[in-house]
């Protein structure tokens, strides 16, 4: 009988020093990062309608936004694949390459700016600047505001979405509401997600070891929070340089403040969906997620990972995938006789 008591303290002593531990690590993870919700109803101040949404939708698929009548926001930033284009840098205007990869649209609008180099405050702002970068949408304001008006289809969409104008299609109320269906673009109920609002089993074990790995290098003093990154900036080889190839000459925020503490600094990129979104760091010479996971490990912590650690980070990370929002093609407004021509050149 002393025996089976013993047997039995002993079982009731590891199975609660086992959900304890489980406990412990959900509460540390919960005190980190936040769950991706299921909508965002306002940006500054401003509610955001279904109206103003199903016109930002047609604006973010509508390629006669660029002079070439062939790109679009969704070009580089497709909804169908993670938010992102494939592709080490963008290809724009007359097949040009971008001097950086495109980062992901998808809960974007948690970042505390927009660029790597954060030179957007908010989404309104970043969707001005493709139209008029002669390397990527190659367009102007004017001549943005010219093709929508010349399509009585528009014209119409906008007096809805902003009434009481005596102008409704303008470059900003463009920009607005391209902003506003950008915020839906959303990814909830990840694993991890359905893990931080307390449910235990969301996670695999190997997730779950990943997670703690991830929390006591301290990889989430950069990639924490909402979107697991993008609040703050950072120098890109805080601890150790990474390849050269890898910078690509790439000096990051100096260019847009030229401080001498902004040389290689970068916004730290979001983590969700980042199984989805290879190639990766702003360069994309890296299509590897471990590869990637270790260089961060050495750039930024002054640690070498082993590949059973790297390996179980990643699985963590394959956790951070959310539903993938479902966008269904829009039908555009057809163009009139007053459509500005398409210009290859």
């Amino acid at each position: 009988m002393k025996k089976l008591m013993n047997f039995v303290l002993l079982a009731f002593f590891l199975t609660g020093s086992t959900a304890f531990a489980a406990s412990s690590l959900m509460k540390k993870a919960q005190s980190l990062f936040k769950p991706i919700p299921k909508k965002v109803s306002e940006v500054r101040g401003k509610r955001i309608t279904p109206a103003k949404v199903k016109l930002g939708e047609m604006l973010y698929f509508d390629p006669r936004l660029s002079s070439s009548a062939l790109i679009s926001c969704n070009t580089c930033h497709n909804v169908g694949m993670g938010g992102v284009d494939y592709q080490e840098t963008s290809i724009g205007h007359r097949w040009q390459k971008g001097p950086r990869n495109a980062p992901t649209v998808f809960n974007s609008v948690f970042n505390i700016a927009q660029f790597w180099d954060g030179r957007a405050r908010d989404l309104k702002q970043q969707a001005k600047g493709p139209m008029q970068a002669p390397v990527e949408m190659n367009n102007t304001p004017e001549e943005v505001v010219r093709t929508l008006k010349s399509m009585p289809g528009y014209v119409t969409l906008f007096k809805k979405v902003f009434p009481g104008q005596a102008d409704p299609v303008t470059f900003n109320n463009t920009a607005e509401a391209i902003e506003a269906f950008e915020t839906t673009l959303l990814t909830p109920d990840s694993p991890f997600d359905l893990y931080l609002k307390g449910n235990n089993k969301a996670l695999t074990a190997s997730q779950k070891e990943g997670l703690k790995l991830f929390m006591a290098k301290e990889c989430a003093r950069c990639h924490g929070g909402i979107n697991m990154g993008g609040a703050a900036y950072y120098p890109f080889g805080l601890v150790e340089r990474p390849p050269s190839e890898i910078i690509a000459g790439d000096m990051g925020r100096y260019k847009i403040t030229h401080m001498k503490s902004d040389e290689y600094v970068f916004k730290a990129p979001s983590l969700r969906n980042i199984a989805l979104t290879p190639p990766y760091f702003h360069s994309d010479k890296v299509w590897d997620l471990k590869e990637a996971i270790k260089i961060m490990g050495a750039a930024q912590l002054g640690i070498s990972l082993t590949s059973k650690e790297t390996d179980k980070i990643e699985d963590f990370l394959d956790a951070t995938t959310g539903i993938q929002p479902e966008i269904e093609y829009p039908i555009l407004p057809a163009p009139t006789n007053q459509t500005p021509k398409p210009k290859l050149d």
